[in-house]
């Protein structure tokens, strides 16, 4: 495994990290999420030196952080762990975002909680509240450092107004963004702002939602409760038509003697240093093969080639009208 340093706190952290989410949330009906798979997974994810676990509060409503407990009991100094707060549940199941100082610092206190550890390496605000200024959430999460239960300080789908105001506040080690051949937003004002101030870009989604693996061929497949089913670029038409841009990518990847999920996570490792992809994956056959991305290594003509499989754009949106709302703001 390949290691990169998390903006400027000094710290290590595998090229390709770990997105735990799928082992307990949106990815399948709730018979499909198999613990004694997931923590071989995770188990496996440490022999290969991938220490860069991510986690959040919302993901089975916990049941993810607790997941990682199990493993953490044992193992909690070879992991670099990062969880987040932020979305809380309705009755009726529905979901909202709160950023306020009283609810994260109960959130934070129930996550180290249910992980079963003392700190928590990274902290991530889930989204930005736009009731809330992000200073005043940012300056509530600075005393959760202050106070030794957090280390680092990151954000999620923040746009690069936001991050220069949190920054003024408390450093900023990691965005984290969805990045990847799909989803290109981040390059321009908000790639170049964490530059600017030295902050990671944590790529999640960085396979577009399993798309850009070529194992998705047909959309209806999805478990029912698969939350891919709701998302415009999964749609018919727009996934058919995605699909012949996956179909060239597997070519080009098959011309270099590695998977199409190879190539997507070279692609983003090429795009900087600063660049950490998250692939989340709850099987060790998947985590193998994305573990071994960090050694592919891509030439300017190689990315050419891929910007011109990509030229004709991706059909459909990232996700729907109301969770667009809650990005990059």
């Amino acid at each position: 495994m390949q290691y990169r340093k998390l903006g400027k706190t000094g710290e290590s952290i595998s090229a390709i990290g770990l997105g735990c989410m799928g082992m307990s949330f949106a990815y399948g009906n709730a018979g499909d999420f198999n613990e004694e798979e997931s923590l071989k997974t995770l188990e496996l994810a440490l022999e290969l030196g991938v220490n860069f676990w991510d986690t959040a509060d919302m993901y089975g409503q916990g049941a993810n952080e607790i997941l990682l407990s199990k493993i953490l009991a044992t193992k909690r100094d070879k992991v670099f762990l990062a969880t987040k707060f932020g979305f809380r549940f309705r009755e009726d199941g529905s979901t909202y975002f709160d950023g306020s100082p009283k609810h994260l610092k109960e959130a934070c206190d129930a996550s180290l909680k249910r992980l079963g550890v003392d700190v928590i390496d990274l902290y991530y605000a889930h989204r930005v509240d736009d009731q809330v200024p992000i200073e005043e959430t940012v300056g509530a999460m600075a005393d959760l450092v202050k106070a030794g239960k957090v280390r680092y300080l990151g954000l999620s789908e923040a746009s690069a107004a936001s991050i220069r105001k949190a920054y003024t506040v408390h450093p900023i080690a990691a965005l984290q963004s969805e990045y990847s051949l799909f989803t290109r937003d981040v390059e321009g004002e908000i790639l170049k702002t964490t530059r600017e101030l030295g902050i990671s870009l944590v790529a999640y989604s960085p396979l577009g939602r399993g798309m850009t693996t070529g194992a998705i061929t047909n959309a209806s497949t999805l478990a029912e409760k698969d939350f891919r089913r709701t998302l415009p670029r999964f749609q018919e038409g727009n996934f058919e038509q995605n699909l012949q841009t996956v179909t060239a990518l597997e070519g080009f990847a098959k011309e270099k003697g590695i998977t199409a999920a190879q190539l997507s996570l070279a692609w983003l490792l090429a795009q900087g240093e600063d660049i950490i992809p998250i692939p989340g994956t709850k099987r060790r056959k998947y985590l193998q093969d994305n573990a071994a991305a960090a050694d592919v290594q891509l030439s300017s003509a190689d990315l050419e080639k891929i910007n011109a499989i990509l030229k004709d754009g991706i059909a459909g949106a990232r996700y729907t009208e109301g969770s667009l709302k809650l990005v990059n703001r």
